[in-house]
C-alpha cells in the first residue's frame, strides 16, 4: 500500500491533477470513507499512458484511505465513446473486446492493491448490461433524461455539424446507467475521469439524482447524491494530445512499447512539460518534486527531473529490472566503458537503441574473406561506411574509428571480432555515426 494521505483534493490540487469537481465534494471526501470508480473501455489489449493519467487518480483514491473500483466496459466497448472523437469509432467483435477485457484487467492489478481494509475492486459492466433488454433501457433509463440535455453535453455539440450515430449518442445514457448501477449495488458515491468525461459523468449524477427523487417519497432534493471529480487532459509542450511517440501510442504492455523505448519517452520529455509530469504519473511528495526541480534548473543538460520521472514511472510499469536494464542500454550510445553492456545486451533491445542507423547486409562469407579491418569497412561494407580505403586507414589511424565500442588502432588489424547475438558488428566512425554491419548467416 501507498504511503496514506489526508485529503484528496488538495492532493489533486497540488499536482495539476484537478479540473473541475461537483460542490462539496471535498468536504464530504474528508467526511466519509467512500467508494470511488474509473472506467476504461476495452478498445485495445494494452492501456497506454494516457490512461496511466487516470489510473493515478484511482491510486490517490486509495491513498485517501477510499475503495478504488476500476470498471472495464466490456459492454460500453462495444458501442464507443465520441468523447474527443471527430468521427465514428470502429466497433469491435466480442471475441476481440472479452480479450481486450481480460489483459486490461491484468494491467490495472499492477497498480492499485487489490488487498487490505480499501482493497480494490475489478467490475465489468457487460456483468449487468448482458441481459438487460433494449426496452428497458428506454424505460428505466431513457426516460429520465431529456434529448435536450444530452444534446447540450459537448461531446455532442462537436459532432452535431459531422454527424453521430444513434449507437454514439447513447453512449452517455450507458456511462449514466453504469453509476446508477454502482451507487444503487456497490454503494458507490464518486465518479472520476478525465476532464473531456464531465458530461458522461455528470450524466450520472444527473441520472442517480432523479432516479432517487423519483423513488422517494417525499419528492424533495435534500437527500444524499453523487459526486465527480475530473483531471485535465495532459498534453505535450506544444498542445497537442499526448501519449504517443513518433511510432505511436506508448502502450503498457512491453510487448507493444519495450521498456527501453517507454523509458526513452520519458527521458526525452520537453523542459516545459516536465515539471508537469512529474506531479501526475509519479508518487514523488511536494518536497521531492520541488528539490528536484531546483536542482534541474542549475543544469538543465543533466535532465535531472526527466531521469526522476523516467526512473519512478519505468519502474512503476515494468519493475526494477526493466529499468536497470533500459539504463544499461541507454549507456551503449553515450556512456564510456560499455563494451560488456553492449555484448550483453539482447538483439531487441540492441536494434531498438540504434533504430535508423544505416545497415549494412553481408554474408558469412564476405565477413570471413575480409583480408583485414580496413577492407571489412570499405569494399566488404560496399563503401557504405568509407568511400575509399585511404580515407578508412587515415580515420582508424587518428583513433575515430570502434568496433562494438572498442577502438581500432591498426588498418590492418586481422577480422577477428565477437558478433553481437551472433550477427551484428557496431561500427562507430567519428563521434556520432553509427553503422550496423549485418552478418547474415
Amino acid at each position: 500500500m501507498e504511503k496514506q494521505i489526508d485529503n484528496l483534493i488538495e492532493e489533486l490540487r497540488w499536482r495539476g491533477m484537478l479540473q473541475d469537481s461537483t460542490p462539496d465534494t471535498e468536504k464530504y471526501l474528508l467526511e466519509n470513507k467512500i467508494s470511488g470508480y474509473i472506467g476504461f473501455d476495452p478498445t485495445a489489449d494494452s492501456l497506454h499512458i494516457g490512461n496511466l493519467a487516470t489510473i493515478m487518480l484511482l491510486v490517490h483514491l486509495q491513498r485517501a484511505g477510499h475503495t478504488p473500483y476500476a470498471l472495464v466496459g466490456g459492454a460500453t466497448g462495444m458501442i464507443g465513446d465520441p468523447s474527443g472523437k471527430a468521427a465514428e469509432r470502429t466497433l469491435l467483435d466480442e471475441k476481440t473486446l472479452r480479450h481486450n477485457e481480460r489483459c486490461i484487467g491484468k494491467q490495472l492489478q499492477k497498480f492499485l492493491d487489490f488487498e487490505g481494509e480499501n482493497a480494490a475492486v475489478l467490475v465489468n459492466n457487460y456483468d449487468w448490461f448482458k441481459n438487460f433488454s433494449f426496452l428497458e433501457v428506454l424505460r428505466d433509463v431513457g426516460k429520465h433524461l431529456s434529448v435536450n440535455y444530452m444534446m447540450a453535453k459537448d461531446s455532442v455539440k462537436t459532432r452535431l455539424e459531422t454527424g453521430i450515430s444513434f449507437t454514439e449518442f447513447s453512449y452517455q445514457l450507458l456511462q449514466a446507467y453504469d453509476f446508477y448501477h454502482l451507487y444503487k449495488n456497490h454503494g458507490i458515491k464518486l465518479q472520476m475521469g478525465g476532464s473531456d468525461q464531465w458530461g458522461n459523468i455528470t450524466s450520472g449524477t444527473e441520472l442517480i439524482r432523479r432516479i432517487s427523487n423519483a423513488e422517494s417519497e417525499t419528492n424533495d432534493d435534500t437527500r444524499e447524491h453523487a459526486f465527480a471529480v475530473t483531471c485535465p487532459l495532459v498534453t505535450k509542450a506544444d498542445g497537442s494530445k499526448f501519449g504517443k511517440s513518433e511510432s505511436g501510442n506508448v502502450w503498457l504492455d512491453p510487448n507493444l512499447t519495450s521498456p527501453y523505448k517507454f523509458y526513452q519517452f520519458w527521458l526525452n520529455a520537453d523542459d516545459a512539460v516536465a515539471p508537469r509530469l512529474i506531479r501526475v504519473f509519479t508518487l514523488l511528495d511536494k518536497e521531492t518534486i520541488e528539490s528536484l526541480e531546483i536542482e534541474h534548473e542549475k543544469n538543465r543538460g543533466l535532465r535531472v527531473l526527466q531521469k526522476a520521472l523516467a526512473e519512478e514511472v519505468t519502474v512503476r510499469v515494468h519493475g526494477q529490472e526493466a529499468y536497470d536494464n533500459a539504463v544499461a542500454a541507454s549507456q551503449i550510445l553515450f556512456g564510456k566503458n560499455v563494451v560488456k553492456q553492449l555484448q550483453q545486451t539482447d538483439e531487441k533491445t540492441l536494434l531498438e537503441v540504434f533504430e535508423g542507423v544505416p545497415k549494412i547486409e553481408i554474408s558469412l562469407d564476405e565477413y570471413h574473406q575480409a583480408e583485414n579491418i580496413t577492407e571489412l569497412l570499405t569494399t566488404v561494407a560496399k563503401n557504405e561506411i568509407f568511400p575509399s580505403k585511404s580515407e578508412a586507414k587515415k580515420m582508424i589511424k587518428a583513433g575515430g574509428v570502434s568496433i562494438n565500442k572498442a577502438k581500432i588502432a591498426d588498418p590492418v588489424m586481422e577480422v577477428d571480432f565477437a558478433l553481437l547475438q551472433d550477427k551484428y558488428l557496431l561500427v562507430q566512425r567519428g563521434k556520432k555515426n553509427y553503422y550496423l554491419i549485418c552478418v547474415d548467416n
